[in-house]
């Protein structure tokens, strides 16, 4: 992990800002999250690296798509498919669907295509979800006090698939049922 961060900070993603500080920190912070959580190291590569295009809720990017293969090579293909899918969604039109279809359409916003993400790459992608807006949450009355109602309701209807333990963190963090009856 050790070299992957050092391939993140001389992409300069410690000259960025943040909402509650450095983009590295925050990044650092989704990849400690997802090793809290079992995430495989896939995925925690994926946190690691999720904001490298830009996404729509933080326009800036580390670098361009142009260069996945540059990142593929860093932290691996599946990982950074993960992240692409990440930085591509739009939002709005993909979170809208979670809970309400079986086999949400996901609409990429770089290309403007829409397809369907296979059943790990979508769970992969709610944890991931899951792993970045906690991390951002936790401790943050104004970011809460802004997002946590819309929050609880995306996380209420990703429940299903997320892991057991960001079922726990999600419920701590945003009072979202986990599940299992608790809250």
């Amino acid at each position: 992990m050790d070299q992957k961060f050092q391939k993140l900070l001389d992409l300069g993603a410690g000259d960025f800002g943040h909402l509650d500080g450095s983009l590295i920190s925050h990044l650092r912070g989704t990849q400690s999250l997802l090793a809290q959580w079992s995430a495989s190291p896939t995925l925690q590569d994926a946190g690691l690296y999720h904001a490298a295009y830009g996404t729509a809720g933080f326009d800036e990017n580390l670098v361009s798509t142009a260069q996945r293969t540059d990142i593929s090579a860093i932290i691996g293909s599946a990982a950074e498919d993960i992240v692409y899918q990440y930085c591509a969604c739009d939002r709005e039109d993909f979170f809208s669907q979670i809970g309400v279809e079986d086999n949400p359409l996901f609409k990429n916003r770089f290309t403007g295509e829409s397809y369907h993400l296979g059943d790990e790459l979508f769970r992969s992608f709610c944890e991931l979800t899951a792993a970045n807006e906690t991390e951002i949450a936790t401790d943050n009355v104004s970011f809460m006090n802004e997002h946590g109602a819309s929050l609880k309701e995306l996380f209420t209807t990703m429940t299903p698939y997320l892991s057991p333990a960001a079922r726990i963190k999600v419920a701590d963090v945003f009072g979202v049922n986990n599940g299992w009856g608790e809250q």
